[in-house]
């Protein structure tokens, strides 16, 4: 089985509130997706029970091009990494990031399963994975949390909120995993040192065929929520009239 599975970079610590509410990013590090975690580690788990290939692939901008991210992407599971950064891919929307990851899967050729996480831990709008699936024009499903082959085919679990649905895809397929799915591993030393010697290939737009993406979505502004002190407001007791008390003030500040 031929696996891949995406993640976005996304900054992370160090992200600055200025005086007026924005937020700078200059010191802020680069890393992978929390949620993206999952994904890397679900396919680290079927290459393991079933074997196959392992590809990690992210788009972006000229900053996810970096020696030291790459490295702990490879020391995850991944045998191969595939990047495209260019700086015409930065602060893409859902539908620009499934269009440039349309792109690269196109160039890397052939493949059984492409994985994602439920949402980007910057974002999070739980957009790319379907509108990715939409665009290979492959079965498609999210908030998976148990992925097994079985004979060439993948069975998946969904958790709903009665029931657990289990669903039977043909591959080629696109699956989005929640972080229920897995605890993802801490890579070993030996795993580490072993990542610098797996190859990883940089491409930029051009090299995969892809045109600069239309601006769909301007982001004006963002803001952090300015912050309120503590009331601290005290109510002692359970008698029903405390009771009676705690409810008013909470029925009040949700009004």
């Amino acid at each position: 089985m031929n696996i891949i599975t995406c993640f976005k970079v996304v900054p992370e610590e160090d992200i600055i509130i200025t005086s007026n509410g924005d937020l700078s990013f200059e010191r802020a590090k680069m890393t992978i997706s929390n949620y993206d975690l999952n994904s890397i580690e679900a396919g680290t788990q079927l290459i393991e029970a079933n074997s196959g290939t392992l590809m990690g692939l992210s788009v972006g901008g000229l900053k996810i091009d970096d020696s030291k991210l790459k490295k702990n992407v490879l020391s995850r599971g991944p045998e191969s990494l595939y990047i495209v950064a260019d700086d015409n891919l930065d602060n893409m929307d859902t539908h620009q990031t499934s269009l440039a990851l349309k792109a690269a899967i196109e160039k890397i050729g052939a493949y059984d399963l492409v994985l994602c996480g439920e949402g980007s831990a910057d974002l999070y709008a739980q957009q790319v994975g379907v509108q990715l699936g939409q665009l290979l024009n492959v079965p498609t499903i999210n908030s998976i949390s148990k992925i097994t082959e079985v004979d060439g085919k993948v069975i998946v679990e969904r958790t709903l909120e009665a029931e657990v649905e289990t669903i039977e895809l043909t591959l080629p397929a696109v699956v989005s995993v929640t972080s229920d799915i897995n605890l993802p591993r801490i890579a070993s030393m030996k795993q580490i040192l072993a990542a610098g010697k797996k190859p990883s290939t940089v491409w930029t737009a051009n090299d995969v065929n892809l045109a600069k993406p239309a601006n769909s979505i301007e982001v004006l502004e963002t803001k952090a929520p300015k912050q309120v002190d503590r009331k601290q407001e005290i109510i002692e007791g359970d008698s029903e009239e405390a009771i009676k008390q705690f409810i008013a003030k909470i029925s009040g500040e949700l009004k």
